[in-house]
């Protein structure tokens, strides 16, 4: 398996006020949400990359306004109101 390594300073985790633990588990999440986002990988690849299930990376897409459906909730609007 292949590990990327961001240096960061004890500064950042001051100004995001999260832990460590807490810093590196949004950074994980966030790039994962990324490359979903941008349609690089898929929610299983997504989930993994964050190191959590499949099933809570598309709980949490709801917090970035992101469908699991790969459509955004105004486009899942419309499809059902014109259904």
């Amino acid at each position: 398996m292949n590990v990327l390594s961001i240096p960061y300073s004890d500064e950042l985790l001051l100004s995001v006020k999260k832990s460590r633990e807490e810093f590196e588990a949004e950074a994980r999440l966030l790039l994962a949400v990324k490359l979903y986002e941008t349609g690089q990988v898929t929610t299983g690849t997504a989930a993994e990359l964050a190191g959590i299930s499949r099933t809570a990376f598309i709980m949490k897409l709801a917090r970035f306004n992101l469908s699991p459906f790969g459509q955004t909730p105004s486009e899942l609007e419309e499809d059902f109101n014109n259904a």
